[in-house]
């Protein structure tokens, strides 16, 4: 398989930007960009490493088969030691006894040798005609599984790196958002010490920056899990922390269209047509099954008869025998079997015609709802960005409220909340779009070109 580039990651609106992206990352590198951790899933990855067996099989399956129209040579050697040599009747009256009588007598020796060597060769066969090109079918359906594996491979690995760097920046904004709080908090002990403002403001603060701290760590132990979820998606066996050396950003974002759609485009779609295709062969194959096969042969063999185990000594004669010979067959009559097998193989290929319809429905569906809810996630993260902003700027004037004595503790506490809650919902949104960007890129089969 020609190795296939992905598509440039700037196409994914929210997309990353790459230190290093130009370079391949070592077996044994901890540090990923995005491009990286793909290539690195397919040299790893156990279900991208087995499609390729896949094909491999399906090569070696086509040589055996090329094999079976090579002339077929096999050798024996059979060698006889009589305990007891065979006995014969042979009628008495040839001696002189009375008729109807037999005498018992032994024929031959102790030590019976012989060697044979033995050749065949396919002439013709229908079967193997059709079975050949069966096998170089076999061989493109595998690749094309091969392609569905990577387009499989590439949209994991995409959604696992983007989890982790999502995790990741939601830690910077909590942090940032703890050293403010914290400060308002020490700020508000000072003044509580002095008098100036009561117990139940400081407990708020507290209350308020407990919370974060805890939002923190769970964060923090979901980047733990996001980093295992990315190492197995990528066949990563080592035990070092990750480090993803690529970036978020967030630029703007076009709708999609999903009403020009090109099925053909689609790994299952070529899966199906290729298995038309089989199916096709397979009626041939039926078909043909009424022709004759041949098949030519030829064997030579030697033979020796001893009382003793003296074969190879030069007094003692081998007795050759040579043949040659073809073997036409032909099925006459077999009861209408196969004439069934014909009715069968056809009615498999019209259940086939009817799963390509329904797939190509399927696949307009899939991609339409992926379009649907990329767009969504489009407006989503629009209006979710807005509220961030929107929370950041509450909060800021509360606490400069505060802090110049017009404005209470509870304003504080409750613009921090609103503001958690926004920064939650933004990068949830940021998150579900660059999800559905890929399952939209994936559904029209753009995701690998």
């Amino acid at each position: 398989m020609i190795r296939k580039k992905i598509i440039p990651l700037l196409f994914l609106g929210v997309g990353i930007t790459s230190l290093n992206a130009q370079t391949a990352a070592p077996q044994n590198s901890s540090s990923f960009t995005l491009q990286q951790a793909i290539d690195y899933s397919f040299k790893n990855s156990p279900n991208y490493l087995n499609a390729q067996n896949d094909v491999l099989m399906a090569k070696y399956k086509r040589k055996e088969v090329i094999g079976m129209a090579m002339p077929q040579i096999n050798a024996s050697v059979d060698m006889k030691n009589f305990l007891e040599i065979p006995t014969s009747l042979i009628p008495g009256e040839i001696f002189g006894a009375p008729a109807g009588t037999f005498i018992p007598v032994k024929f031959g020796t102790t030590f019976q040798a012989t060697g044979t060597a033995e050749a065949s060769l396919l002439v013709f066969s229908a079967d193997y005609l059709i079975g050949l090109k069966a096998t170089k079918e076999m061989i493109g359906l595998m690749n094309i599984s091969v392609t569905r594996s990577k387009i499989e491979t590439v949209s994991q690995v995409s959604k696992a790196y983007y989890g982790v760097l999502v995790n990741k920046e939601r830690i910077k904004l909590l942090d940032a958002n703890l050293t403010k709080l914290e400060k308002t908090l020490n700020d508000t002990k000072a003044i509580n010490q002095q008098g100036f403002v009561e117990q139940i403001d400081v407990d708020r603060l507290e209350v308020s920056y407990n919370n974060l701290v805890t939002e923190k760590q769970k964060i923090e132990r979901l980047v733990t899990l996001s980093e295992y979820m990315l190492k197995f998606q990528m066949g990563y066996t080592g035990k070092e922390n990750l480090t993803l050396t690529d970036s978020l950003i967030v630029t703007d974002n076009e709708n999609f269209d999903a009403s020009k759609i090109d099925v053909t485009k689609r790994a299952e779609y070529q899966l199906l047509e290729r298995q038309q295709q089989l199916n096709t062969i397979n009626v041939k194959r039926l078909k043909f099954g009424y022709l004759p096969t041949l098949v030519a042969y030829g064997s030579l063999g030697y033979s020796g008869m001893r009382n003793d185990l003296s074969f190879f000594t030069p007094q003692h004669m081998w007795f050759p025998t040579a043949l040659i010979g073809a073997k036409l067959s032909l099925n006459i009559f077999d009861g209408l079997q196969r004439h069934y097998k014909i009715q069968q193989a056809k009615l498999d290929f019209t259940k086939g015609e009817n799963n390509l319809k329904n797939l190509q429905l399927a696949i307009e569906l899939e991609s339409a709802s992926a379009a649907v809810n990329y767009n969504n996630a489009v407006s989503s993260l629009q209006i979710q960005k807005c509220n961030m902003e929107l929370a950041q700027n509450v909060y800021n004037v509360s606490q400069k409220k505060y802090e110049q004595g017009v404005g209470t503790n509870l304003e504080v506490v409750t613009a921090q909340s609103s503001l958690k809650e926004s920064e939650t919902n933004y990068f949830n949104a940021v998150y579900d779009m660059l999800v559905y960007k890929i399952d939209f890129l994936k559904a029209t089969g753009s995701l690998v070109k």
